[in-house]
């Protein structure tokens, strides 16, 4: 096994010199975008070019105009047109004879299946969106979601969807807490959550956690629970059981239109401040986005297609591209419930074998970790049903990006690396996988449509080929509309800094001699971990929270297979003593207060942290000096000698490491 690893490995740094990768052969003939037309189609007539998309979908009433930009940062898409959301994803492809076809093959922790059709779908959807009026839910009142990735959470989605009840879907990892402050921002009316959730094997009880903390919240009128695993679930007043719900609702709710600009839903996600933001999408330009980009970045042919993407539907990419990106378009996904390493580290190759996945989209973070169990969990499998691969979350680099080709794919799947964001709603930058020669690391080019540009700081001017700041220059369809209650965020976060029509991203970004755009990672106090977006505030804010620390400053540092790792610097009360278990202690309790995702990898004690005069704490600083580098501009500083007392604590740390 060593000999074939060395002679991979050998391969890999061979390919590296490969600068582009040119569509596999047979694969532009068969693609359904063939040739360059559609970039100049788009860009002549680009309100019109949206229209065509839209079109694909069924509108109870056609919009009066595409448009409306009069108020920049305020886009109204299709203005005036009506439409419902789970009538384009579920009810067209019933009505069209497609009832029989399979939706999700779901597959449970322990090896358990079920095929739930587009038919079960439109049946229970209906039931459940009666169950819903029937508590009193109307169009406009937020329902929040605690699931894990079971059927359930694509029904209750589509059924609030169908309703108008825009929903707040809160990652399975997060703490109760967590979901407590999504459901007070958002001022939910019910909640659906679960008996227990499955987890490497062991099971937690998640309605009790979930009582623990939501007792007083004025807002909460029922909390649903979809009974899962048998674990104890204490039922209240306010509290339904899912199953006896959807069997007394009446069968048949009629799919009301809604105007195209109505509140599809809101995703908190972090922002540079210990406050999430809640990105609300709308209805209409939401899923034409999701809709046309899920069929011509994954090149999909709904009728032939297994796909299947690997994230979770908490966040906005399973929103995207496990729910509403699919089921507009009639495909068949997989829906997976467990880890990739449980019961073995190679359960999903064991997945993509069974089912026959023909497209599979997944984050480099988990690539990067199958490369450290190695090739020989894939090479376990036959793969060859494979035909395309695609990545999102974070960037990928190249000897990843070379291991998905030559190990997963087998040399012959293009790779489409996405850009894109919570707040985008859809993928903005991708190959088209028919007709673009891909760059191992690079998302290539901005889809048609789509107006990115690379400026510099300064002054909003083009970058040339140097490093500068992604920007989008146009509104596109699933663009998200504001921040929920709170605009002025809205506008200073992504709107202030090059003007009102010019989006900021927040990206650092760089474009070749070819036009080939590379992401390089976030320019504000966001980090990427494993693909989940989190604040350095909220991250410091529960750091603070424990009873012994009295501050904590947090930064991202390069990790081969996160992305970034979170490294706390913490400054202790008075009479603390610093220890290994207190080190343990933090971690457990930002793993209580946000998710065991968010736990500093390292914590590094401090007597104090680095200021300005005026207090702000120099995290720039923090991660030159966390990362060996050397420092920067140390005169602001209130007291210059901090920076040589920590010094002193990471090369004491370093030791203690090595």
């Amino acid at each position: 096994m060593a000999t074939e690893e060395r002679t991979l490995e050998q391969k890999l740094e061979a390919l590296l010199d490969q600068e582009t990768f040119p569509p596999p052969d047979g694969f532009r003939e068969k693609a359904l975008i063939k040739d360059d037309s559609i970039y100049e189609e788009a860009e002549s007539d680009y309100e019109g070019f949206w229209a065509k998309q839209a079109e694909a979908l069924h509108w109870e009433k056609k919009w009066d105009e595409v448009l409306d930009w009069s108020d920049p940062p305020n886009a109204k898409w299709f203005v005036g047109g009506k439409l419902n959301v789970a009538y384009n994803c579920v009810d067209r492809h019933v009505e069209a004879g497609n009832g029989d076809r399979v939706a999700f093959h779901w597959r449970g922790e322990e090896g358990e299946t079920e095929e739930v059709t587009y038919a079960d779908l439109h049946r229970d959807v209906q039931k459940f969106a009666n169950a819903l009026k029937d508590l009193g839910v109307e169009p406009g009142d937020v329902v929040g979601i605690f699931l894990p990735m079971i059927p359930e959470v694509v029904v209750a989605m589509l059924a609030c969807a169908r309703i108008g009840a825009p929903h707040n879907v809160v990652f399975g990892g997060f703490s109760p807490e967590s979901v407590r402050e999504r459901m007070e921002f958002s001022d939910a009316k019910a909640l659906i959550t679960v008996d227990g959730a499955r987890r490497k094997g062991k099971t937690a009880s998640i309605k009790s956690q979930v009582d623990e903390v939501m007792g007083d919240l004025k807002s909460l009128e029922h909390v649903i629970v979809v009974k899962r695993t048998g674990e104890d679930a204490p039922m209240g007043e306010r509290d339904h059981w899912y199953h006896e719900l959807i069997e007394k609702a009446d069968d048949e709710c009629q799919a009301e239109g809604f105007d195209a600009e109505h509140p599809l839903y809101i995703l908190y996600s972090s922002g540079s401040t210990a406050k999430p933001k809640g990105i609300l999408h709308t209805t209409g330009g939401y899923l034409t986005g999701v809709a046309y980009t899920h069929k011509v970045v994954f090149d999909l042919k709904p009728e032939e297609d297994v796909y299947w993407c690997s994230a979770d539907v908490g966040w906005v990419t399973g929103h995207s591209y496990i729910v509403y990106g699919p089921l507009a378009n009639g495909c068949t996904s997989v829906m997976y419930e467990g880890a990739p390493d449980y019961p073995d580290k190679d359960v999903w190759f064991d997945v993509i074998e069974s089912y026959g996945v023909t497209i599979f989209y997944t984050a480099p973070t988990a690539i990067r970790t199958c490369m450290k169990w190695g090739a020989a969990y894939p090479e376990k499998h036959d793969l060859s049903s494979l035909r395309l691969l695609g990545t999102v979350g974070e960037p990928i680099n190249p000897k990843a990006w070379l291991w998905y080709h030559v190990v997963v794919g087998g040399e012959r799947c293009p790779i489409v690396d996405t850009w894109w964001q919570t707040e985008t709603g859809h993928i903005m930058i991708s190959p088209l996988p028919g007709i673009t020669d891909t760059k191992p690391g690079s998302a290539t080019r901005p889809l048609p449509g789509v107006d990115a540009r690379v400026v510099n700081e300064s002054d909003g001017e083009d970058a040339g080929t140097e490093q500068g700041l992604l920007t989008l220059r146009r509104p596109w369809p699933g663009m998200l509309r504001n921040l929920y209650r709170d605009e002025d965020r809205f506008i200073e976060t992504y709107w202030d800094k090059f003007g009102r029509d010019v989006y900021f991203v927040g990206d650092a970004s760089r474009k070749d001699e070819d036009g080939y755009f590379w992401v390089i990672g976030r320019v504000d106090d966001v980090l990427n971990v494993s693909g989940h977006r989190m604040s350095t505030a909220e991250i410091e804010s529960a750091i603070v929270s424990h009873g012994k620390v009295a501050e904590a400053a947090v930064i991202g540092q390069a990790d081969e297979d996160t992305g970034h790792s979170v490294a706390a610097f913490v400054t202790l009360e008075g009479s603390q003593t610093e220890s290994d278990e207190l080190v343990t202690e933090i971690r457990d309790h930002v793993a209580k207060r946000i998710g065991k995702f968010a736990r500093p990898k390292r914590i590094i004690w401090a007597d104090d942290l680095p200021k300005t005069r005026s207090g702000k704490i120099m995290r720039r600083l923090l991660r030159d000096i966390a990362e060996g580098r050397e420092l920067g501009d140390v005169t602001t500083l209130r007291d210059p000698d901090v920076m040589a007392q920590l010094e002193g604590r990471i090369k004491e740390r370093q030791a203690e490491e090595d």
